[in-house]
C-alpha cells in the first residue's frame, strides 16, 4: 500500500493540476512580501516618468529572483525589460507604477489626504506593478523547475497616465518578437472579457501675446488668456457636432499671473477620445483649427505639443477565454469582517444612485466580447494592435469605486487592495503557464489579431516621431 501511494504521489507531481496547485501555494506564501512592495510604492507615489524609486524597487525584486534586467530602455530612465529563458514562445507581462497628481489619501474610509494636493495611487498602479512582478517570478520559477522552454519578459512601463510609456517601448522595437502580451488593471470588479477602450490624443495648446497694464493701457496688450478662452469656447461648441461616443475635456494650466496684467502667456491642456483612433485624429485636426482661429482673432501666436496619443484596445477572444477560465478558477475577493466594515463605510461616500455591496467583490463578471470602447484610455492599446494582448481587472477597490478618486487610493493602500492584487497575480500566472504548455495558442491569437486589424493595417503612432515627454509632469 505504501509503495502504491508513493507511485501515485510521483505521478501526481507531474500532473498539470498538481503543478498548478503548487504554484498557487507558493504565491499565497509570498502574498505579504509582494503586498509590502506594493505598499512601499503606494506610500511614495511618483508621477509619470519620475518613478525612480518605484521602478528601482521592481527591478531589484526581479533581478534578485534571477531575471536579467535591462534598465533605461526606449530612452526612458524608468522603463525596463526583465527577461528569463530563450526561444519561443515569447510571453510578456506589463507592469505599471506611476501615480496621479492631486489625489493624496490615507488608507481610511473618509477624505483625509496624506499631503494636501499631493500625488496618490488613484489608479492602483502600485498594485499593478507588484502583481505583474509576482506573476513573472512565479512563472519563472515554474519554468526553471520543470525545464519549460521559451522566453518570459516583464516590461516596466512608466507614465501610463497621459505619458504613453508603452508607445515608445513599442516604437523602439522592444516587443517585435513577442507572441503574447499580458496585463491587468486594478478595479472594482473581477472581469476578463475581450473588450476595448477609447483611443486618445492629449495636447497642450500654448498662446503667446503681449503684456500690458490692464487698466492704464489695455489697448497695448494682446491677451493670451483671451485666446485660450476663445479656443475652449469653440471646442465646447464642437460637442454638438462630433460622434456621440466622443469625449473632450480640458484644464487651463496657465491663465496669467495677475488680474491687472494682460497675460502674455497662457496654456490649455486638452484630451479628445473616441473608440476609433482614426476618428480621434479627425476631431483633433478640427481642434487645432479652433486654436488657430483663436490665435488669429486675438492677434496672438499659437503653438501646440502632442503630449500623448494612444490607440483603442484591440480585443483578443482567443486569449481572453483562457484568462477568463483562470480567473474563474481563482475566484474573487472575500472580505474579512473588518474589510467589510471598511467597504460599507466607503460605499456610503458614493453619489446617490451608485448601487454596490461588499459581496460584489466575490463575483466574476460574465465573459463578453466587444469592440466598443469603455470609459477610459490606455497605452496598452498600441501594444494590442501589434501583438496579441490579453488583460483583466480585479476588485482591488471597494465595489462601485470609480478610478482616479480618493476612495480608490484608500482601498489600494490596505488589505482589500492586496487581496485583489493577488487574484491578478495568480490569474496572470496560470494564463502564462497555459500558453507555455500549449504554444499553438499563439498562432490562433495572431490569426485573430490579423483578422480584426485588417490586411492593410500599418502602425503609425499617434504621437508622431516625438520623444517621450519626460517632463510632462514637472
Amino acid at each position: 500500500m505504501k509503495k502504491y501511494l508513493l507511485q501515485l504521489l510521483f505521478v501526481l507531481s507531474f500532473s498539470p493540476l498538481f503543478a498548478q496547485d503548487e504554484v498557487l501555494k507558493k504565491l499565497d506564501s509570498k502574498a505579504d512580501f509582494y503586498g509590502d512592495i506594493a505598499r512601499q510604492i503606494w506610500a511614495n507615489p511618483e508621477l509619470g516618468y519620475l518613478e525612480t524609486n518605484s521602478s528601482a524597487l521592481l527591478q531589484k525584486t526581479l533581478a534578485d529572483a534571477g531575471f536579467k534586467v535591462t534598465a533605461g530602455v526606449a530612452e526612458i530612465p524608468t522603463a525596463f525589460v526583465a527577461e528569463y529563458g530563450s526561444g519561443k514562445p515569447v510571453i510578456g507581462i506589463m507592469a505599471e507604477f506611476d501615480a496621479l497628481p492631486g489625489v493624496s489619501q490615507k488608507a481610511v474610509a473618509f477624505r483625509d489626504p496624506v499631503v494636501v494636493d499631493g500625488a496618490g495611487h488613484a489608479c492602483g498602479h502600485h498594485l499593478f506593478g507588484a502583481a505583474s512582478v509576482a506573476a513573472g517570478i512565479s512563472v519563472m520559477e515554474w519554468m526553471k523547475e520543470n525545464d519549460i522552454k521559451g522566453t518570459l519578459r516583464v516590461y516596466g512601463t512608466p507614465a501610463e497616465e497621459g505619458g504613453g510609456g508603452k508607445v515608445y517601448i513599442a516604437r523602439a522595437g522592444l516587443i517585435k518578437d513577442v507572441d503574447v502580451m499580458m496585463h491587468w488593471h486594478p478595479g472594482s470588479q473581477n472581469a476578463a472579457g475581450a473588450t476595448s477602450s477609447l483611443a486618445n490624443i492629449s495636447t497642450k495648446f500654448r498662446f503667446y501675446g503681449e503684456a500690458a497694464h490692464a487698466a492704464a493701457a489695455p489697448e497695448r496688450g494682446k491677451s493670451s488668456l483671451d485666446a485660450v478662452e476663445a479656443m475652449n469656447f469653440m471646442v465646447n461648441l464642437m460637442r454638438e457636432h462630433v460622434p456621440q461616443e466622443t469625449r473632450m475635456h480640458y484644464v487651463i494650466t496657465r491663465g496669467g499671473e495677475a488680474p491687472n496684467v494682460v497675460p502674455a502667456f497662457a496654456e490649455s491642456y486638452h484630451y479628445v477620445r473616441h473608440p476609433d483612433a482614426l476618428v480621434v485624429k479627425q476631431i483633433f485636426d478640427r481642434m487645432v483649427k479652433a486654436a488657430e482661429g483663436a490665435a488669429m482673432g486675438t492677434q496672438t501666436r499659437m503653438e501646440y505639443e502632442v503630449i500623448n496619443g494612444v490607440y483603442n484596445l484591440m480585443p483578443n477572444e482567443t486569449l481572453a477565454r483562457i484568462m477568463h477560465k483562470n480567473l474563474e478558477t481563482i475566484g474573487g475577493v472575500t472580505y474579512s469582517a473588518e474589510e467589510k466594515k471598511f467597504a460599507e463605510d466607503i460605499i456610503k461616500t458614493y453619489p446617490a444612485g451608485v448601487k454596490a455591496t461588499p459581496e460584489d467583490a466575490t463575483k466574476i463578471a460574465p465573459f463578453i466580447v466587444s469592440e466598443e470602447g469603455g470609459g477610459g484610455s490606455t497605452d496598452v492599446g498600441d501594444i494590442s494592435w501589434l501583438v496579441p494582448t490579453v488583460g483583466l481587472s480585479t476588485a482591488t477597490w471597494v465595489p462601485g469605486t470609480s478610478a482616479h478618486t480618493w476612495q480608490a487610493v484608500a482601498s489600494g493602500g490596505m488589505s482589500i487592495g492586496q487581496k485583489g492584487m493577488m487574484v491578478a497575480a495568480k490569474t496572470l500566472t496560470l494564463t502564462a503557464m497555459d500558453i507555455f504548455k500549449d504554444p499553438s495558442v499563439t498562432g490562433k491569437a495572431l490569426e485573430e489579431l490579423n483578422r480584426r486589424r485588417g490586411d492593410d493595417f500599418e502602425y503609425k503612432a499617434l504621437v508622431g516621431d516625438r520623444k517621450a515627454p519626460l517632463d510632462y509632469r514637472k
